[in-house]
């Protein structure tokens, strides 16, 4: 069973960044996702990539911003987050995905990591 273990939230300043790290345990997968929630609102798609391709997508609202890449022989996610918004505070979850890539549907969930950005 694949176990996804988050890490890399903490306090930033508005235009401060912020890497997150997934590591994932268990069997192999082909694509992985980031997401997050915050404070009132649904939790919402972030960024994907393909495990074998190293095909990324991303949400609109992070672009230019945030790259998300992988380390296969670390079976490690990460998610590098820069010019970082207030309104970006939230929970962030890392998800391996059903399908190959984006837009495949979420199956195994992280605990999540708290990201609070300070205006």
């Amino acid at each position: 069973q694949v176990q996804l273990v988050e890490s890399g939230g903490g306090l930033v300043q508005a235009g401060g960044s912020l890497r997150l790290s997934c590591a994932a345990s268990g069997r192999t997968f082909s694509s992985m996702a980031w997401f997050r929630q915050v404070p009132g609102k649904d939790r919402e798609f972030v960024a994907a990539i393909t495990w074998s391709g190293g095909i990324t997508n991303y949400a609109d609202s992070v672009k230019g911003r945030f790259t998300i890449s992988r380390v296969s022989a670390k079976n490690t996610v990460y998610l590098q987050m820069n010019s970082l918004l207030p309104e970006e505070t939230g929970v962030y979850y890392c998800a391996v995905l059903n399908g190959d890539g984006w837009p495949s549907s979420p199956k195994i969930w992280g605990q999540g990591t708290q990201v609070t950005v300070s205006s």
